[in-house]
C-alpha cells in the first residue's frame, strides 16, 4: 500500500514546471533533472531570443507530468 507522501500528482507537476521549468521535476523527486531544466530553459530563452525557449518550456512541463504518471504506475505494482 502506498502513502500519500509517495504519490505524485501529474497535473501539479506539469503546472509547476509550466510556471518555472524544473520545479515539477524537483516535486517528483528528480532533483538533477529539475536543475537541468532550471538551467537549460532560461538559457535557451535568453540565448535564442525566445525562439527555442518556449518549446523547451513546454517539454519541461510535459516530462514532469509524464514522470509523475510513470512513478505512480510503478507504485501501484
Amino acid at each position: 500500500m502506498t502513502t500519500n507522501a509517495e504519490i505524485r500528482h501529474p497535473g501539479l507537476a506539469g503546472v509547476l514546471s509550466l510556471i518555472i521549468p524544473g520545479v515539477g521535476q524537483i516535486y517528483n523527486g528528480d532533483f538533477l533533472r529539475g536543475v537541468f531544466w532550471l538551467i537549460v530553459t532560461p538559457g535557451l530563452w535568453i540565448g535564442t531570443g525566445g525562439f527555442f525557449g518556449w518549446p523547451f518550456h513546454l517539454i519541461a512541463a510535459y516530462t514532469a507530468h509524464q514522470r509523475a504518471k510513470d512513478k505512480n504506475a510503478r507504485l501501484a505494482w
